[in-house]
């Protein structure tokens, strides 16, 4: 029997690009069953997290989930430094919510993950990818105004990013990013006890 996983995220570009990025997993039976998100534009905080993990659980006691994945773009911070807080006030949801909560992260932006399948990613904009580095796409500083640069006047909006997901390669990916790769074990098999 398939793994229901929903993603806590931070906005409408995770919401449409992630259940691409992880569609993959469907062949180890894990399941995307939905990806939520703050609403109205509202950061993605420990409260804000907790919140939408109670909200989804509560809302689905008829077939819950076997796990939450709390995916954040770190923006080049320190993972600890915006992950403990998360982790600190999520530790006390054992009392009503019975699945697994996992963390990840983008060690920039979700957009870096894009640039680490390049030749897709190429295909897809129709040009070169220019002066960056793609096998180490965790390192890209600031890589969704770079992708906006490549985009040539299409403007950047959470539906191409969608687009661009679509057609990407989750196996290239998590071969060259390692905060992809985390994402999907944290996805695929990880459990509350591991550090992401």
């Amino acid at each position: 029997m398939a793994k229901r996983v929903i993603i806590i995220a931070s906005g409408e570009t995770e919401r449409r690009a992630l259940p691409h990025l992880a569609r993959h997993l469907q062949d180890c039976a894990v399941t995307v069953c939905e990806v939520r998100i703050p609403p109205r534009n509202r950061a993605l905080d420990a409260q804000m997290a907790e919140r939408l993990i109670k909200a989804a659980w509560y809302g689905n006691l008829h077939d819950p989930p076997d796990k939450f994945v709390v995916v954040i773009d770190l923006d080049g911070a320190d993972p600890e430094a915006l992950m403990e807080p998360i982790r600190s006030r999520l530790s006390g949801l054992r009392e009503g919510v019975s699945a697994d909560v996992l963390y990840a992260y983008a060690q920039q932006h979700l957009e870096a993950w894009y640039f680490a399948d390049a030749q897709k990613l190429r295909e897809f904009l129709g040009r070169e990818l220019g002066q960056i580095d793609t096998s180490r796409p965790d390192e890209i500083r600031n890589p969704k105004l770079h992708l906006k640069h490549l985009l040539r006047g299409c403007m950047y909006t959470a539906r191409v990013s969608e687009e661009i997901a679509r057609t990407l390669d989750a196996g290239t990916i998590a071969g060259r990013s390692p905060s992809f790769k985390k994402f999907v074990d944290a996805m695929r098999n990880g459990s509350t006890s591991q550090e992401i």
